[in-house]
């Protein structure tokens, strides 16, 4: 008798944890010993990992595909009248499908590290935990929350997956992008314990996992601001970021990612901050374990979170390890990690970086605290409080703005102390800039401190941008016989890291340009419009052309037809939706929104539609400058890519960094 889909998943997943499980003793006992067998054997136990969680995610999609609902995960999940794409994407609907996948993105990052990973003293420790980090993503599918597990008797259908997640496209691109982000930042940690194992915590683990983490950091991005388009384009509010537990998880890993991504360039240059940059991977790999702790435990509520589960203690054991081993073993290396250079000046480029890095721990802790507050609270005193978006506000916009405004100098500073009369020029072009900018916005009506302090230190930002670039060009231009085109194009092919990093910089000042604009000057309003008529609202004419009720096997939709004019010519056509999908009983809006480039016209649907309704009411949000976000989040990623490619430069670099360790040592 064949197989069943759900005992060869079974079966692959527990081969995964053998190979994960040797991986992890065969590596240990190898470096102990220096085996080069042993070693050898556990780094293929990496690519056999990844061969056996590939099966156990190609049975499950198999499985979704046909319909087979003897698999648990299938009978939890799926329905047969589901579309196609929801199908393929119900695999990371759930728990322990989402779990499946992170174990598979796990194992392929452990895999390609084996497989590209220069042979240095700190390889097979590095290999060796995320060895011990891949037993723990495989243990939890395979023995504490398994999908492939057999239903007696078989259902002939099942619910479908969450509504919220089948409602838009972005469910296929948003929570890979999340753990893509989560996972790649497990490499740069491996490395930070393997230069602690080995008493080598100088500037070469960094340099091993330097993309590594940047391609981490820039996944984390793009999940965040997916993440965020996603939550515009479904929950039916208008916005797009709410403070919700599970975006605070989200954004707590890539806050301090990013301190570190800044920090290590000080360790890279002036030898310093060895411990805090240890300290801020580590902390960064834990948060993503508390945050999927916070998430798949059911003690957080949030639309995100996939609800009660038995993994949560498990998670919760896991982060409470890694950080005190990873603590344990920086206490026990103190003498390697102390810094043995000072900080000549606090007006430099370290200086800045250093400052730029407590803010961010300080953001960091302060959406820690709004998250956890609630859940003390009521393990304390037994009562259920919130905190929503007003604490964090103001607890964090102070933050943002020295972020912003470091960010503009920190980059035009060099290293150990800035001469006067250059510190002073450079401030002057940017204070000039930043006044200007603001007395225009005041004079055109812009009100309120922080909406006028955010275009400052944008253009403070922008004027120090084009202050490096003209400072990079002019010996160029001085020196050689060249276009200013010619010369931007040399200087970006030769210093990509330098020049992607500028890129990014230039995709965060256009974000929070945006996200000030959208949050200060955002219209919420909720209208009726009898059919056949019309309103007048900031400059168009809606007009209820219609209702509309239908229905297929996937769903049950009713919406109202709005024609959408400005003076008298016709726009658009917006369509606002209520879904309620076959085997829910939620229904869930799909907003229609016009996109324009100064701002957007967003329309939800704000009560019932019956079929005898004459009139319909319409949630109606006028949001400027949102399009801008999601530009934003293009531009950094953008530039993200481009300093992950390697510059002409970078062999000079690389050599450099060399050179001075040897010296130091």
């Amino acid at each position: 008798m064949p197989l069943s889909l759900g005992e060869l998943g079974g079966a692959a997943l527990l081969l995964a944890l053998a190979f994960s499980a040797w991986g992890l003793v065969g590596g240990a006992i190898g470096a102990i010993r220096r085996d080069p067998r042993l070693l050898t054997s556990a780094r293929m136990a990496a690519f056999a990992t990844f061969l056996a969680m590939t099966a156990a995610i190609a049975i499950m999609e198999v499985a979704l595909l046909t319909d087979d609902f003897s698999v648990s995960y299938v009978a939890d999940t799926s329905r047969v009248g589901s579309p196609l794409w929801v199908k393929v994407v119900t695999l990371w609907a759930a728990l322990e499908g989402s779990l499946l996948l992170w174990g598979w993105l796990l194992s392929g990052y452990w895999a390609l590290l084996a497989s590209v990973a220069p042979n240095t003293p700190l390889r097979p420790w590095a290999l060796t935990t995320m060895a011990g980090v891949q037993l723990f993503f495989v243990l939890v599918p395979a023995l504490i929350a398994p999908p492939f597990l057999i239903v007696e008797p078989v259902p002939l259908d099942g619910p479908g997956p969450n509504p919220l997640l089948q409602n838009h496209w972005m469910m296929a691109v948003h929570p890979v992008l999340m753990y893509l982000g989560f996972v790649g930042l497990t490499v740069p940690f491996s490395y930070a314990m393997a230069a602690l194992i080995t008493k080598r915590p100088g500037s070469e683990w960094m340099a091993s996992t330097r993309r590594w983490t940047l391609l981490g950091w820039g996944f984390l991005t793009a999940a965040n601001v997916t993440g965020g388009w996603w939550s515009y384009e479904v929950l039916g509010w208008g916005g797009y970021w709410a403070w919700d537990p599970v975006e605070n998880v989200a954004i707590m890993p890539w806050l301090t990612a990013t301190a570190f991504v800044h920090s290590v360039q000080v360790q890279e240059r002036r030898r310093m901050l060895k411990a805090w940059n240890l300290l801020l991977i580590v902390l960064t790999f834990s948060l993503t374990l508390l945050g999927t702790f916070l998430i798949r435990s059911g003690v957080v509520s949030s639309v995100h979170a996939f609800g009660d589960g038995p993994v949560g203690p498990y998670f919760l054991a896991f982060f409470v390890l890694v950080m005190f081993l990873s603590l344990s073993l920086l206490a026990l290396r103190w003498d390697q990690v102390r810094d043995r250079a000072d900080l000549d000046h606090p007006v430099s480029r370290e200086g800045a970086f250093l400052g730029t890095n407590l803010l961010f721990l300080a953001l960091t802790f302060a959406v820690l605290l709004g998250t956890l507050f609630p859940l003390i609270v009521e393990a304390v005193s037994g009562a259920r409080v919130t905190v929503g978006a007003p604490f964090f506000d103001q607890a964090t916009l102070p933050l943002w703005m020295g972020v912003l405004a470091l960010m503009g100098i920190g980059p035009l500073l060099p290293w150990r102390r800035a001469p006067d009369q250059t510190l002073f020029r450079n401030l002057a072009w940017m204070t000039g800039a930043a006044v200007a900018t603001a007395a225009v916005a005041a004079a055109v009506g812009m009100r309120g401190v922080y909406p006028l302090l955010t275009v400052a230190l944008a253009a403070w930002n922008l004027a120090s941008l084009a202050l490096l670039l003209t400072g990079a060009l002019a010996a160029r231009l001085r020196a050689r016989r060249q276009s200013v085109v010619q010369a931007v194009r040399r200087y970006a092919h030769e210093n990509k890291r330098r020049f992607g990093s500028m890129i990014v910089h230039f995709g965060v000042v256009m974000m929070a340009v945006a996200i000030m604009a959208s949050s200060a000057y955002r219209v919420d309003e909720q209208i009726r419009i009898d059919l056949g008529g019309s309103t007048e609202w900031y400059g168009y004419t809606l007009t209820a052309a219609d209702r509309f009720m239908d229905a297929t096997e996937a769903r049950v939709r009713a919406g109202a037809v709005i024609d959408v004019h400005r003076d008298g010519r016709r726009v658009t056509t917006l369509t606002p939706t209520i879904n309620v999908f076959a085997g829910q009983s939620m229904s869930v809006p799909t907003p229609d929104v016009l996109y324009r480039p100064l701002y957007d016209i967003y329309l939800n649907v704000a009560a019932n539609i019956g079929p005898d309704q004459e009139f319909v009411v319409l949630r109606a949000v006028r949001s400027p400058l949102v399009t801008w976000i999601w530009v934003a989040g293009v531009v950094m990623a953008i530039g993200t890519v481009y300093a992950l490619t390697p510059s002409a430069g970078a062999a000079r670099e690389t050599r450099t960094s060399k050179t001075e360790e040897r010296a130091q040592a």
